[in-house]
């Protein structure tokens, strides 16, 4: 049995993860910040430190060279990726960006112990840093090479067709652009070609351009000399520096202020990031990756997108089509997700019943891949058997052919989240405050944590309103 730090200031994300391990055989010893861990426990005498970048006193990044062999994984969100990358090359093992799989935390912690084995390419989103199941646990889900593709799973045309186009642009070093609506999976998209490149080995690097206030954006993405903004004790790189010899996707590029939007260009113009404040540029070798869910032609036509840097982004475009014109791949990702998680919480497989599988087949998902996570995710915590109906994920049973007897009038709210759905209530809830409310009032009144407040609308595609 291995023995897990796990360091993480919020009691519900660390009680939720330290299940998690034990469910895998591990043996977990928690603590809430840096010093709690040092002064309560030997930091030598542990197999693997997990730890949250951002604690209070010292951050996660100052465990690196204090657990003698013990491997320390780092957790971040965007506002500390560029610390993790630094805190990697001083000698961390790996770091994961927030929010992340359950699946995946448990490869990576799995691949980093003493005595694991080489990738199994069927885990999920974590290459190349993959491992094989603990004993106790069901196989790792099987693979079909035709029906996905680095965690991308599709086997209609439409996404046959994107498939080929990833194989295609991975070798290059040009810039994509990616387009989808809002759940689509254009990160995960990134992260499969970021894996089918040349630069495999080297860090992806995602921002949320949506997530960032837009007076911190452009310090966060090219850095900032001494002095040069309010609180800057100290020069910092910024992400595009974090991303040297690797990927940096920039996702809700759409979302960028007109003044980062001509950095920007002048960055891909030229390859050379210039720190705010500061009198020279620093060459960078870095890939660029775009996405959005917005319209980027009619920004660029009502002037609130630059048209040169659209241009310049579009190199290479990729349309990541919605579920509703991927036929038969909604159940696919189903029957997918349902294999992976079940994977990960160590627990027997689960099939959907040929209702449910209808249901799901005809369900229009205007969330997309996120919104049946949750609903595939909330249907495994409730289920008792080792069948899933639809009732379960939240779904109405599919349209009957037409009777002789008048059809029922159409439902107003169709397509919304269910009312039971709690991510329905979540979302609900936000839209509807967050221009009355502060940030802290409305995690208050949800009873959650702003940091949890914030990884759900990350989670959820609910970027904060700009003041």
């Amino acid at each position: 049995m291995s023995r897990i730090l796990l360091v993480e200031d919020e009691v519900v994300i660390r009680t939720e993860l330290r299940r998690l391990l034990v469910r895998h055989g591990h043996d977990v010893i928690e603590a809430g910040s840096v010093e709690d861990a040092s002064a309560d426990h030997d930091l030598r005498a542990f197999d693997l430190v997990l730890a949250d970048v951002r604690l209070p006193g010292a951050p996660g990044t100052a465990l690196v060279g204090q657990c003698g062999g013990a491997p320390v994984v780092l957790m971040t969100s965007y506002a500390t990726v560029k610390a993790a990358v630094d805190a990697v090359k001083r000698g961390a093992a790996d770091y994961l960006s927030k929010p992340f799989d359950h699946a995946e935390l448990v490869a990576l912690v799995e691949h980093h112990l003493p005595g694991a084995r080489p990738a199994r390419s069927a885990l999920p989103d974590v290459a190349p840093r993959a491992s094989v199941p603990p004993p106790s646990a069901p196989p790792a889900p099987p693979t079909s090479e035709d029906d996905e593709l680095e965690g991308m799973v599709g086997g209609s045309a439409a996404m046959r067709e994107v498939f080929a186009r990833v194989r295609k642009v991975a070798p290059s070093e040009a810039t994509l652009l990616v387009l989808g609506e809002s759940g689509t999976g254009k990160e995960t998209l990134a992260r499969a070609v970021h894996r089918l490149s040349s630069r495999r080995q080297l860090a992806f690097v995602p921002v949320h351009c949506a997530a960032i206030p837009e007076g911190q954006i452009e310090g966060e993405l090219f850095g900032y000399e001494r002095g040069a903004i309010p609180g800057a004790i100290s020069a910092r790189a910024g992400l595009c520096e974090a991303a040297e010899g690797g990927t940096l996707l920039l996702d809700e590029i759409a979302e960028l202020p007109p003044k980062v939007q001509a950095r920007l260009l002048r960055f891909l113009q030229t390859g050379e990031v210039r720190r705010v404040g500061a009198t020279r540029a620093r060459r960078v070798d870095v890939r660029l990756i775009a996405a959005t869910r917005r319209d980027l032609v009619a920004m660029v036509r009502d002037g609130s997108f630059m048209s040169d840097l659209y241009f310049r982004l579009r190199v290479l475009e990729i349309r990541l089509p919605p579920l509703r014109e991927r036929p038969g791949d909604a159940v696919r990702l189903a029957e997918s997700l349902l294999r992976r998680r079940a994977w990960a919480m160590g627990r027997a497989p689960l099939t959907l019943t040929p209702e449910a599988r209808a249901a799901i087949a005809a369900a229009p998902w205007p969330g997309n891949i996120r919104e049946l996570e949750n609903a595939v995710h909330r249907a495994m915590v409730l289920a008792d058997a080792s069948e899933i109906g639809m009732e379960l994920l939240g779904l109405d049973a599919p349209p009957q052919p037409p009777s002789p007897s008048p059809a029922p009038a159409a439902d107003a709210h169709e397509g919304e989240p269910p009312s039971d759905s709690l991510e329905g209530y979540f979302r609900r809830f936000v839209l509807e405050h967050q221009h009355e409310l502060t940030e802290t009032e409305i995690a208050r009144r949800l009873g959650i944590s702003r940091k949890a407040l914030w990884e759900r609308r990350q989670r959820l595609g609910i970027p904060r309103p700009r003041s």
